[in-house]
């Protein structure tokens, strides 16, 4: 049962990065869709973001209808939309299969862990939630070369097509050998928190990805939704403190351990979401790699994830979740710093080098920081720690894509505006949204001099940006160092001490 498990969990971390490799291609107008930065940073950010708002609606429905009916379901929804991204005509309807998807995978993650934790005995709990959340690092690690080879030798839709054989045999394997746990005293669905949490952290995502667009913050349709984004998500937090049974429960971070624990992850993955979106297309676009070379090189950063989330549970228990977690966090922004001797002509070796450091140190960061936030609560309340420290996770990556992003863009405009002043007005809207359509009117002109101003105008808002995530990270790193600079007494800096409590299940069944 376990193995199928971490088989369908497998499938939610492949497809987290494996659009990456794809992103180059679907920017170009001739073999992709010709897509824009804003909307490539909602293909993206929709998958988080439905995935980030929908995990406390699944959770409370495995609760009532059964965690393996959800599952079943979550997984026919992703196999679904992975079809329909994969022939998608436009950007706007892969934007949509995409959030459809992660939907899909919100239905999935918190059914698995709920299941897990209604059928293993508390002795070989803990072990059987390491093997499942080593599926990560699998999938982490895949993502990217599976991208590579599929864009490489198909066209880009091929790489939502490799989810359906993985979907087809996890449903058989779910329908054959998982049982179908049920909470004996069932959550009741937030319907109201459900709409308040997707609708904010749409329109402020919505915002911040429309300033990218227009370069323009004093626009209407970039400060209107920023705002109305910023006063929905803090309804939601009072809704939500005020709702006896709450999805969302924001007392929680009345423990500040809590509280600095999950901002702090919150700009760990602010900050490489908002790098897996520059880093495609710096290698791909401005180095003119391979998707498939593209996935090599990112390789050494996802084993390094996987090595340091090993190493860190061990050292935390030594030296503290300070000193582990937060000395990685400051090596991931040094990491980031370290981006700006990148050139055009910058070696592979320091490139991977770097990358494997970079993956080591978020290893390190996460796997410590988890298990201390969880740790922290009353075993009664670590099961909606976990889903709050999920979703927190997920907000910063929707986050890290929508300004992270719009900053990459309107650092690319402002410098390649000197370069297309003297195109035609034609030319110059056609190659102005991003470095991919700049290099497309450049050969269509046969201005070699065009191209390589696009690429040192890449160069030089990858700069900025990772200078933007360095800052991110490193102020997430002070938080928690001033959070857990003092080892705890009752042992919540330990991995061990997060293991669930087991939950008032009724038997088994469909």
């Amino acid at each position: 049962m376990l193995s199928v498990l971490v088989f369908a969990a497998v499938l939610i971390w492949i497809d987290t990065t494996i659009l990456g490799i794809a992103l180059e291609r679907l920017a170009d107008p001739r073999a992709g869709l010709g897509a824009t930065p804003g909307e490539l940073q909602w293909a993206v950010g929709s998958y988080a973001l439905l995935f980030a708002t929908a995990l406390f609606a699944a959770g409370a429905l495995g609760d009532r209808y059964g965690h393996r009916t959800i599952l079943l379901l979550g997984l026919v929804c992703f196999g679904a939309a992975s079809v329909w991204a994969a022939w998608a005509g436009d950007a706007t309807g892969l934007i949509l299969a995409r959030g459809l998807m992660g939907l899909g995978g919100a239905m999935m993650m918190p059914t698995s862990m709920a299941i897990i934790g209604a059928t293993f005995p508390p002795e070989r709990r803990a072990g059987a939630i390491a093997a499942w959340s080593a599926s990560s690092g699998v999938g982490v690690a895949l993502g990217p070369l599976l991208g590579g080879v599929l864009v490489d030798h198909f066209w880009w839709g091929s790489v939502f097509l490799v989810n359906l054989p993985v979907v087809g045999l996890a449903l058989l394997g779910v329908a054959l050998v998982v049982p179908n746990p049920r909470l004996a005293q069932r959550r009741r669905p937030d319907p109201g928190g459900l709409l308040l949490s997707t609708a904010g952290l749409a329109a402020l995502a919505y915002g911040l990805i429309e300033a990218g667009q227009d370069t323009d913050w004093a626009r209407w349709n970039v400060w209107g939704p920023v705002v109305l984004g910023l006063a929905l998500l803090a309804l939601f937090g009072v809704y939500e403190w005020r709702t006896p049974e709450p999805s969302f429960d924001p007392r929680l971070f009345r423990d500040r351990r809590f509280s600095a624990g999950n901002i702090a992850l919150a700009a760990l993955f602010f900050a490489i979401t908002g790098q897996m979106f520059f880093g495609n297309f710096y290698l791909q676009g401005a180095r003119g790699m391979s998707a498939l070379d593209t996935g090599l090189a990112f390789l050494p950063g996802a084993l390094g994830v996987a090595i340091g989330s090993g190493l860190g549970a061990r050292l935390a228990r030594r030296f503290g979740v300070a000193a582990v977690s937060g000395t990685g966090l400051l090596v991931v922004a040094a990491a980031f710093l370290a981006n700006l001797a990148f050139d055009v002509d910058t070696s592979l070796v320091w490139f991977c080098t770097l990358g494997g450091v970079s993956g080591i140190a978020m290893g390190l960061t996460i796997a410590p920081t988890v298990a201390a936030v969880i740790a922290v609560l009353p075993p009664d309340r670590m099961g909606a720690g976990s889903a709050v420290n999920n979703t927190v996770r997920q907000v910063g990556s929707v986050l890290g894509i929508a300004l992270l992003g719009t900053i990459l863009t309107t650092a690319y405009r402002d410098r390649i505006a000197p370069a297309l002043a003297g195109l035609p007005p034609a030319a110059r809207d056609a190659a102005a949204p991003s470095a991919e359509h700049t290099r497309a009117v450049a050969d269509a002109l046969h201005r070699p001099d065009l191209t390589k101003a696009a690429n040192d105008a890449f160069i030089a808002a990858m700069h900025v940006t990772a200078a933007s995530a360095a800052v991110a990270a490193f102020l997430g790193a002070v938080l928690l160092v001033l959070a857990f600079r003092a080892r705890s007494t009752t042992g919540v800096d330990t991995a061990a001490a997060a293991a669930p409590k087991s939950p008032a299940w009724i038997a088994p069944g469909s």
